[in-house]
């Protein structure tokens, strides 16, 4: 399993992460990076990575099972 982390501290609100895989993330009232999902669902791992690697400040952080 996987489990999603969203920094908001990074986040510029560019909106790609949403763009990518709105399932997931969403940008809150203040424009900033909001996780809509604390695990990745089975057969989500390629699109929410592809979500993490498109953020332009690096705000989207995903911890595999015991990291």
């Amino acid at each position: 399993m996987t489990r999603i982390e969203a920094l908001q501290e990074r986040c510029i609100g560019a909106g790609n992460c949403v763009d990518v895989a709105e399932k997931y993330f969403d940008l809150g009232d203040d424009g900033l990076v909001v996780a809509l999902r604390e695990t990745v669902e089975d057969g989500d791992e390629s699109l929410v990575r592809r979500a993490v690697g498109i953020c332009p400040a690096t705000a989207i952080l995903l911890h595999d099972a015991g990291s």
